[in-house]
This record gives C-alpha cells, sequence and structure tokens, in this order.
C-alpha cells in the first residue's frame, strides 16, 4: 500500500488526507513540546540526527540501508516507537543490555510510523512496532504487517487487551478520565455521561479537549462504534460550541485544570499522575472515572506487533517476552503510572484497581478505523 492510499479520506485528495494524518496520534510527552526534526538513537551509538521533520517522510527519513550477516541482523533489532523516549528509552536501553541486544529506536508519532511501515513495506528496517495505541496496531493487522504472535505470549494479557487474531498484544493500559480542578468542581457536577457534556451549559468556556491527540482520537472511535456515528459528531459539535479550548496535548490540559485556566478536560489517567510526582505534593486537581460502562470510561492499551517483513523476528519476540515481564511491568506501574496488564503486578496504589473500572464493551481491535475519525474531526470543524 502506498501512503496516498492509506491518508485518502472519502473525497479528500493527497494534501488534505496527508494534513489530516500527521495531526492524528501525536506522540505522547510528558510536557508539551514543539515538533523537532526526527531522530533516530541507538542504545549503543547516541542518536543519529535525522535532516528531515518527522511530519514530512520521505525516503531520506529512513535509516541507511544495510546488509548485516545473518548473524549481525539475529542481534539487532528496529523498534518503530510511537511511544516518546522519555518515557520508554530508560526501559528499552535495559532491554538491550540484559538481553544483549543492539537496540535501535525510531521514535515519533504512531499513525507517521504505522504510514511508513505501510509505505516501505517488505523493505522496511522496522522489526518491532511500539504503538501508543490499539488503533495504530489494528491498521497494521488489516494490512497483514503483523506475524502472530506465540500463545504463550499472548496468554500472559487477559483477552480484551490483545488483538482476537493474536498479531498484537497490549504492555500496558490507560483510561480515558475527566481531570477537573477540585477548587472549582463538585464531584457531583461531573455528569453521569461523557455524551452529557455536550450543550451543557455549566461547563461553557471551562473545558479543554486535544482533537490532535491520537488517545483521544480513539476515544472517539471508540464512541462511535459504542454509540453510532451520529452520537459522535453530536458530542463533537456540541462540546466544540461551548467554546472547549483547543490544547496540543493531555500534559498541557492537565497544566492548565492545575492552574485553574480551565476546570475539566479530557485526558487520559497517568498524566496527572506524573504532574503530582513531579511536584511532590498534592495538587487541585482529581481524575474522574467512569465506571458505568459509558465510553468515557475506555480503557485502551499500547501495545506491540512483530512484524511480518523482519529478518529479527526472534529477538523481536524476546523484547515482546521482557516486555511481558514482571520487570518491564513494574516499570510500567512505577515510573509511568500506566496499568500494567500482568497478573499480580500492582498498578499504583493511588489508582482504582483495573478490575474495577469496568471499561464499555468493545473490543479494541475494532480501534482501527483512524481515517474515519479524522474524517469526522475535519467534518465538524475540529482538524
Amino acid at each position: 500500500m502506498r501512503r496516498r492510499d492509506l491518508l485518502r479520506l472519502g473525497g479528500l485528495g493527497l494534501a488534505a488526507g496527508s494534513s489530516l494524518l500527521l495531526l492524528g496520534c501525536r506522540q505522547e510527552s510528558a510536557t508539551p513540546t514543539p515538533v523537532a526534526p526526527a531522530a533516530v538513537p541507538t542504545s549503543s551509538a547516541g542518536t543519529v540526527s535525522d535532516p528531515t521533520p518527522v511530519s514530512t517522510p520521505t525516503a531520506s527519513e529512513r535509516m541507511p540501508t544495510v546488509t548485516p550477516t545473518a548473524r549481525e541482523a539475529a542481534r539487532s533489532v528496529t523498534i518503530y516507537s510511537g511511544r516518546s523516549q522519555s518515557l520508554i528509552g530508560p526501559l528499552l536501553d535495559r532491554i538491550g543490555q540484559e538481553l544483549g541486544l543492539d537496540v535501535r529506536v525510531r521514535y515519533g508519532d504512531t499513525a507517521e510510523l504505522a504510514t511508513a511501515i505501510l509505505e516501505e513495506g517488505d523493505r522496511s528496517p522496522a522489526d518491532l512496532f511500539f504503538g501508543q495505541d490499539a488503533g495504530a496496531l489494528g491498521a497494521l493487522a488489516k494490512e497483514n504487517r503483523l506475524v502472530t504472535l506465540p500463545a504463550e505470549l499472548l496468554e500472559r494479557v487477559p483477552a480484551i487487551y490483545r488483538s482476537r487474531d493474536g498479531v498484537w498484544v497490549g504492555v500496558s493500559g490507560r483510561v480515558r478520565t475527566v481531570v477537573y480542578n477540585t477548587e472549582r468542581v463538585q464531584l457531583n457536577e461531573i455528569p453521569a455521561s461523557i455524551v452529557d457534556f455536550a450543550g451543557n451549559e455549566r461547563w461553557r468556556g471551562r473545558l479543554g479537549w486535544a482533537p490532535t491527540n491520537g488517545s483521544f482520537q480513539a476515544f472517539v472511535t471508540g464512541l462511535r462504534r459504542l454509540r453510532g456515528e451520529d452520537v459522535a459528531r453530536r458530542w463533537l459539535e456540541g462540546v466544540k460550541a461551548l467554546d472547549t479550548r483547543i490544547f496540543p496535548n493531555n500534559a498541557s490540559i492537565v497544566q492548565a485544570v492545575i492552574q485553574g485556566e480551565i476546570e475539566a478536560g479530557f485526558v487520559n489517567h497517568y498524566y496527572l499522575m506524573r504532574e503530582r510526582a513531579q511536584a511532590g505534593r498534592s495538587l487541585p486537581a482529581e481524575n474522574f472515572f467512569y465506571t458505568n460502562g459509558d465510553p468515557g470510561g475506555l480503557v485502551n492499551v499500547a501495545g506491540v506487533g512483530v512484524l511480518a517483513s523482519s529478518r529479527a523476528q526472534d529477538a523481536a519476540l524476546q523484547i515482546v517476552d521482557y516486555l511481558l515481564s514482571e520487570s518491564a511491568q513494574r516499570y510500567f506501574s512505577e515510573q509511568t503510572f500506566e496499568y500494567p496488564l500482568l497478573e499480580g503486578i500492582p498498578a499504583h496504589p493511588d489508582l482504582p484497581p483495573l478490575e474495577t473500572l469496568n471499561p464499555p464493551d468493545l473490543d479494541l481491535s475494532d480501534l482501527d478505523d483512524l481515517r474515519g475519525t479524522l474524517a469526522l474531526l475535519q467534518e465538524v470543524g475540529l482538524l
């Protein structure tokens, strides 16, 4: 599949489609940062600068083509990571050291890296894709770019957090929440359903969202699947009509809530946890978790899949194995404040147990329609 084929949204031309996808699935970060030129860091040789910005991937952006020996290929693994270096770089460095692998990582936006893999086809240097959400993993699965994972690995994770076809597996969980300022919002003021925010004058000029963020877009895809296209459109239009402020990412929304610039926002749960850890004190903000099966309580995953075109599948599977080990799962719990998915590994004590959340009944494999969500967001004027 050529890149222009993936980006074409209905009757939109190539230019519009490209602009939309580059807005989709922005790389997660602990603090808002401007888009910078891409880099290809390696665990053993520092960072190799790439002169081409991430937002305009071309053939020259890819890693240089080499012809390694079979032995070298077996011990060298290239990861395309939609998860940021600041969050999982230390873990990937540890994995490379402990497994004796030369782990090379290309960091970028989840959707953009998935698009690059589809464009590169069998020529892709990627061995492992580490996606920020299930939707991008599903997009690769639909194009048969991922191999079936061993049952022993898949079965470490509950079935709801892995591909129904067994080609990707979640390694950490993240929950959609409403973060709110505790000095300005009473708990009983938060609507019983996320859809009830739309048109509610209580929230005029007091909400924040990030339409270009991948996690938000995955939520919108989930809302479309759970409640239908019309409900999703009315929700987007209704919340937009409340003069809801647009932010670049989850972190900036949480910071604005803490500072009282807005009173509530739609985010993933762990951003507030990070702000608390960095501040080293209590903050005037809390996460509201929907535990009634509402779409606002979607539990998504960061996950991995091994590329069908990889020449180092065995080494890539070793990394998957490590990510599903007790050591890595404790890293997600203690360092990134996500939910570990391996049974017996506790979440951070400030979080409600994962089994008590009662998320909406949605197969995460059905979050793969990013194109439809981007088209809807453009239709309502959010992209």
